[in-house]
Order: structure tokens, then sequence, then C-alpha cells
């Protein structure tokens, strides 16, 4: 067990990652190679429509634009094919430039390559793009048949002839978010023409995937491609599949013979980056007078967006997956549904499909609740897998390896004083106050496939670590060198950590799906275990080893329990507290976990009280800018008890879950139920999110236009 109260203020973090909280990080847009080029790219002011023609004449007499390439002198490169985790109903091909149709405001028209970044900028304002405007469906069309379906589906008996008591319905919306990276997107790839040798600087997840793309868009063999990840501020799963301009600058850098640089702008993320989330949930549950949970039926509709980027299906695969949770029920119904739209792509981000379910099942459980008359701890008491189940194989065909999710909610229960924090908001609503309380449980899937370390020993006594792991802010570097020293039995401080540079790291599926320790640190477990072996066999310094290791996939879980105020004349709502108890395993660097607990938190939070991406009808960006899209602040952020309760896995050599996206898939949910039980007095809101003062407001204002007098203490 551990507390977040006990753990030091300070923390030791290795060199390589101490550079960031000293302002000495090098990341992408940092990069300036000798005569290299700067990039704009042209693109379309439509969200749909046909593509009648191109004029760069203007635009290349500039001076100083050395040249503009449209689809003509691309030719047929398109994205790379989706991960194939759910099949597509059809086959699909997107083009990397925008070729003779329009399917979003903000998609490549063209690329143009200039001495200066402000020429680059001038010419592309100069190259005029003629298009017959459709009408756009923006998401969730019925214009549009699904790209992609799932379906679980397992009828169960009822014992003892049970009948539901209540039938409890939810609709929820789930709106696109922004993966807010501190540095928005930004390529160098630098030529050496007499090697024919492309190296490109790139923020990715997976830098052996992206080279293998980048080599197939360029035509050069994988060997004669290196990319390099920098420092990263941050990926969150929109780094994690190459986009078009990912491609298009080493491309035009190899067609050209010349070393190109772009650095995106902050409008450019919101407008051409990938989104995450987008999706419409429905959902039923059915219940008994005793509070056994019969049947959960659920119906998910995902955005896409106009393009498939590699990961695109994986957020519906997994809220599909999850559902029912850490609970038993006798039926199960899930059906499942992504559609192409005209509007930006949607990647996987921080969660990926996890908080979509947990959203809906723990939505789900309040209400019923309150329409039984069962306390919400107690319903869950009632209904939750038992530890002694597990492992446990769920009614969508996942198994639950570890846990015990009971004591997660009775921990957590503890730590808020639960049964007096009732007491107390039955006090603050008889002053009139509107207080609620709200709890989430979670599973999420973590650490599955396949990763590579490679361990030097040398003769030095110093040990260097390859993995094909990559980092964007984690603290892997602290983490990974913790892991090896601890295999070898030597000190941290001889361990030297070697991340994100395809020519020097083996191959790796790369840092996204909380994967990272559990694999990636398996991995230089098996390697440090084989050459201290060998070391020991008598072979001779330097010793190189290296291991490929694949994992099972472990399952980590928790529970949040939230507690809000809301105003009742302006709607505005005040998170008052939040404990979160988890279970991520073994925890091989506490503290560098609470850094992940609490960043996974403030995106959560943002998720649930602020960040919404909103197109109009005509499928235009309204939130382009961060004047119009709110993140959270350090500020926002309330008290916060956070403690671990481990249980380890037998899926890997660490005994590790992930836990990095944890805090977009518990928290959320619990503060959605808080906001709910503030207003329950006076019924049952209709509440989305972001839960904003004027929304929450409109939906209290709801209730009381339905039932005037009614409700309030």
């Amino acid at each position: 067990m551990s507390d977040s109260s006990a753990r030091p203020t300070f923390i030791a973090l290795r060199r390589e990652d101490t550079r960031l909280l000293t302002g000495r990080g090098r990341f992408t847009a940092d990069l300036r190679p000798d005569n290299a080029a700067r990039v704009a790219f042209v693109r379309s002011q439509h969200a749909c429509g046909r593509l009648i023609g191109i004029d760069t004449r203007e635009a290349s007499s500039l001076p100083g634009v050395i040249a503009i390439f449209t689809a003509r002198d691309v030719g047929p490169l398109a994205v790379p094919p989706v991960n194939p985790l759910l099949p597509l109903e059809r086959p699909q091909s997107f083009d990397l430039l925008a070729r003779d149709t329009i399917t979003w405001s903000g998609q490549p028209v063209a690329i143009v390559i200039a001495e200066s970044a402000a020429v680059a900028r001038a010419a592309a304002d100069q190259v005029m793009v003629e298009v017959e405007p459709a009408v756009p469906a923006v998401d969730f069309s019925a214009v549009n048949a699904p790209m992609v379906r799932v379906r679980h589906h397992r009828d169960g008996d009822t014992p003892g002839g049970s009948v539901p008591a209540a039938q409890v319905t939810v609709a929820l919306e789930s709106p696109r978010l922004v993966a807010m990276a501190l540095e928005p997107r930004a390529i160098v790839a630098e030529v050496d023409a007499a090697a024919s040798t492309l190296t490109v600087w790139l923020a990715s997840q997976a830098p052996s995937r992206a080279r293998d793309d980048i080599a197939h868009a360029v035509g050069l063999p994988a060997e004669q491609v290196r990319v390099i990840t920098p420092d990263v501020g941050g990926a969150f799963g929109a780094r994690a599949s190459v986009v078009p301009e990912d491609l298009l600058v080493p491309w035009a850098a190899w067609r050209l013979r010349r070393s190109l640089r772009w650095v995106a702008s902050r409008s450019e993320e919101f407008v051409a980056g990938m989104h995450g989330r987008g999706s419409q949930m429905r959902g039923q549950l059915d219940v008994t007078a005793q509070g056994q949970f019969l049947a959960l039926r659920a119906q998910l509709r995902f955005a896409l967006g106009a393009w498939m980027p590699f990961s695109s299906v994986v957020p519906l695969r997994n809220a599909a997956r999850i559902l029912p949770g850490p609970y038993a029920v006798q039926a199960l119904a899930i059906d499942g549904e992504a559609a192409l739209s005209n509007a930006a792509a949607v990647n996987i981000y921080r969660g990926a499909g996890r908080p979509e379910a947990v959203l809906l099942a723990e939505v789900l459980i309040e209400r019923a609740a309150r329409a039984v008359g069962i306390d919400p701890v107690e319903l869950r008491r009632r209904n939750l897998i038992k530890a002694s189940a597990l492992p446990y194989r769920t009614p969508s065909g996942e198994t639950l390896d570890t846990g015990d999710y009971l004591a997660l909610l009775e921990r957590a229960c503890e730590r808020f004083e639960y049964p007096s924090a009732r007491g107390h908001q039955g006090l603050r609503r008889a002053q009139g106050q509107c207080v609620g309380i709200g709890v989430a449980l979670y599973v999420e899937p973590c650490g599955q496939g396949w990763e590579r370390a490679r361990v030097t020993l040398h003769e030095s006594g110093r040990v260097t670590v390859a993995s094909g792991s990559p980092a964007q802010g984690q603290g892997h570097e602290t983490g990974f060198a913790r892991i090896a020293a601890e295999a070898l039995g030597c000190n941290e401080s001889l361990i030297d950590v070697v991340l994100g540079d395809t020519r020097v790291c083996p191959e790796g599926v790369g840092a996204l799906a909380s994967r990272s320790t559990a694999i990636g640190g398996s991995a230089i477990v098996e390697a440090c275990t084989t050459a201290i072996a060998r070391r020991a066999a008598g072979e001779a310094l330097p010793i190189t080893v290296e291991a490929r290791f694949t994992a099972r996939e472990a399952w980590a879980s928790g529970c949040v329990i939230a507690q809000v105020c809301i105003d009742h004349e302006t709607g505005e709502l005040a998170l008052e507290r939040v404990v979160w108890i988890d279970d991520a395993g073994r925890q091989i660097h506490p503290e560098l976990v609470h850094g992940q607990l609490l960043g996974g938190f403030a995106q959560g939070l943002g998720q649930a009280l602020m960040e919404r991406v909103v197109y109009d009808e005509a499928g235009q960006l309204l939130t382009g800018s961060l004047m119009d899209y709110a993140v959270p602040r350090a500020a926002d952020l309330p008290d916060l008890i956070t403690e671990s309760l481990s249980h380890p896995t037998p899926f890997n050599l660490l005994g590790a879950k992930g836990v990095g996206e944890a805090g977009c898939i518990g928290v959320p949910a619990a503060i959605m139920n808080a906001a709910r039980d503030a207003l329950a007095p006076w019924g049952e809101a209709d509440l989305q999110f972001p839960l904003t003062a004027p929304r929450v407001w409109q939906a209290l204002t709801a209730l009381r236009d339905a039932a005037p007098g009614e409700g309030r203490p």
C-alpha cells in the first residue's frame, strides 16, 4: 500500500528527465539544420466538396519560393493502413494531399517550400483553391454508413426467475477533445544525399513504425531512414500514428534533396491535428429490487473523422469490450459502430474508449441506485466481482487477471469518510446548498503485445540500456534505469538509458496504451538476466543482449469518489474534494506513478468541466484556439487524496499494470455522478460534458420548470 501523503516533495530524477524541468529541453522545433528550407501547408477552407482546381502560379513567383507540390506531384501516396483490430466494412484509402474531393476544413491541399517561414506562409496564402462546396456531415450523420462495427452479446439466466424492479436508461455524449501537447507538431527532415540517407526528427510515440511509414512514402529501404524522437511535451495518443504532414515533409525533402523544417501553429493543431473522444452512447441497466444487476444493454456511436489513422478503431473496440467493467451481470448486449465524417480525424487519446465505457456504466449504476432506493456504494458492493473469482472471464470475452475491486471501494469510502460525508451532505442541503457525491469504479486493459530492449555491459562497469519504447515526458529514463539496476544488482547511476532513435535502439511497438513499464520494462529485465548469465559463464566484456518480451494483457483498476457544490443561481460547479484509490500492480517508481496520476487527473478534470471541440453546421471549427477552448490550470485542481492498493499481475516480469491513462478513465465519471447527485432532489438531470456553468444551470432550470416548487431543500 502506498499513500500520496507519505511521498516526499522532491524526487530523484535522471539527468535526462530533469532537462525539461530546468528549461533545457530540446524539442523538435529547437532543431535548426544548416541550410534548411521552411514548409507551410495550404489547407482547405471548405469542409466538403469537389476540388476543381489549384492555381499556384502567383505563389510560385514570390522571391524565395523553392517549390509547391500538389497531389499531382505526390502521386498515389496515401496514409498507412489501419490497425486491423476490427474489420472495416469496406476498403479505404486516404490521399496525403486532397486530390479530387475535400473532406474536412483544414485538409492539406498543397505543400509549399521556401527559404524562410514568412515566405512559405505568404506563398501558401497566395495559392488559389477552387472548390465546389457540398453539405458536410460533421459527425454521427446517417449520410455516412458505419466503417466499423462491433458486437458483444451474451444471454444469461435470471436466477429464481428474477425480474427487474427498475430499467434505467441514459444517453450520454463524450465531445471531441484536443490532445493539448506543450509543443505543437513539428518535423525536421535532413537529407544526406551522398550517403542516400534521410534523418527525420519527429515527436512520435512509435518511432519504429514511423520510420517504416516514412520509408515507404519516400521510396527508401527502412535502413536508410532514421527517426529520432527528441524531447516531447506530451503525446497522449495523438502522436501514436503518423499524419499526412509527417510523410509529406520527408517526401518533399527527399524529392528536393534538401533539409526541411516545419513547425505547426497552435491553430493548425486544432483544425488539422488528430482529436480524441467524440461519441454518443445509450445504455439500459435492469436491476432487481434487491439490487442485483440483471442485464446491461448499450449502443455506442464513435466518430472517426475524415480519415482513419492507424489506431482509429481502438476507442470503439475498447469501449465495447470493457463493459460491464468490474461488475457481474447476467446478460450483456453491446452494439457499436463508427463512421467517417467531414471533420478532423479522431485517434486514440489518453484512455481510448475506456473513459466512455466507465462513464456509461457508472452513470447507469447511480441512476439505478436512486430508482431502487439503495445507496450507490451498497449497490456496487452487491455486484462487484469478488477477488476470489479472479481471474474472471467477462461476458465480452476478456480476462480480468488480478485485483480486489471491493477493497478499492471500501478504502475509498474510508478515506472519503463516506457515511459522515453523506450525513454532512444532508445538513448542507437543509441549508439550501446543492451538494453532490459521485462514485466511479473502473478497470482498464493495459500492457499487451511485445517490446524489445538491448542491454550492454561495458568494461568500465557502466551499462547501456536501449529500448524501443520512447518517452514523452513520463520519466522513462528514470524508471528504466531503476529496472535495470534492480535486475543487475548495481547502482542506478551506472545505467545510461537510450530512447527514441531508430538507429541505436531496437525495434519496438512504442509508448502507448499504458504498456511501457509492463512490457518495455520486462524486456529490460529479460535482457539483463541473460547478460548476467553470460557473464557468470565467463564471457568477456563487453556483453550485449537484445531481448523481445511478449505479454498478455493486464487489467488495472481503481475507485474515485468526488464531491461537488453547485451554485443555484449560476450553475457554477465547484469540485471540492476527490479521493482516488488505484491498483496499478507493482510500482517500480512510486513518485513517477504519482506524477502520472496527477497528470491524468488534470486531463480527466478538463474533459469533465471545460474541454470541448465544436463544429458548426458548415463544418467550420468554432473552437480553433485557446481563446475558445479551455484547458485546466493549476488553480482548477481541487484537494486530491490518492492511495494505491497494488495487486501485481502475473502477465509480465515486473507485475506492473498501466497507470498513465487512469485519471482520464475514472475521474470524469465520478465528477459526472457527483453533479447528477447534486441535482437529484429535483429529479434526473440531463447533464452532458463539459459541465460548464451554463449547461448545469440549464439542466437545473429544466428540472425546476418540470416540477415547480419541488426538490429544493
